[in-house]
């Protein structure tokens, strides 16, 4: 049976966790203001093909300011100014390897060649960082994690932060690669993030692993 993200993802939802993570959330979003909207939650997945899966950035939680979080893992909408950590992340690349073709902060043209964006946590709500923490996300992730490492081979895991280096225990990495490096947020970037040269580190991975290489 071919798999795919859907499939994936059902099968968790019917998982006892996750229905009470579900209760929770949708209580939240009748409630207060969360992000991203409720049908870009898994936004990441729907953008990049389980097929092509490549890549696997993984962050903490989405940004918490309007407008911003999208779904995807440090991205934001192009119409938004980018946040400090996708600043960072963007000199990252220009000083790794030269330009980036996602200036406008909307990686959505990583997601489509082969890079799944994800947080530990999927959710937050306004103003709030970590609000959505321990209330079954980290549980998701985990599992979805957890059967890359399993089912895929030869896949660069990109693990910035402790939440997201925490990760690296569900992870093979003798199938897989994994390269950590401090969050790209001003607080944590001058403390490793910066000179990690993660994004040619990662094409000379996949280069090496026969698999085409993204352009960052």
């Amino acid at each position: 049976m071919k798999l795919n993200w859907n499939d994936i993802i059902k099968s968790e939802q019917q998982k006892d966790y996750y229905k009470k993570l579900q209760e929770v959330i949708n209580e939240r979003y009748e409630s207060t203001k969360v992000y991203p909207p409720k049908e870009k939650i898994f936004n990441a997945f729907s953008l990049c093909s389980y097929d092509n899966l490549k890549v696997v950035i993984i962050g903490q939680d989405p940004y918490h300011g309007e407008g911003q979080a999208q779904g995807l893992a440090f991205s934001t909408p192009e119409a938004i100014k980018n946040p400090p950590s996708m600043v960072n992340i963007l000199k990252e690349i220009k000083d790794d390897v030269g330009f980036s073709i996602c200036e406008n902060g909307d990686l959505t043209k990583w997601a489509e060649q082969g890079v799944l964006l994800i947080n530990t946590i999927l959710t937050v709500e306004d103003g709030l960082p970590a609000s959505h923490h321990n209330i079954g996300w980290e549980i998701f992730t985990n599992n979805i994690i957890s059967h890359i490492s399993e089912n895929c081979i030869g896949v660069v895991f990109l693990l910035w932060g402790n939440p997201a280096i925490k990760k690296s225990k569900f992870i093979n990495g003798e199938k897989h690669y994994i390269l950590s490096a401090p969050h790209p947020s001003p607080l944590s970037s001058y403390r490793g993030f910066f000179g990690c040269k993660h994004f040619s580190k990662t094409n000379a991975l996949l280069r090496n692993h026969g698999t085409k290489e993204i352009v960052w």
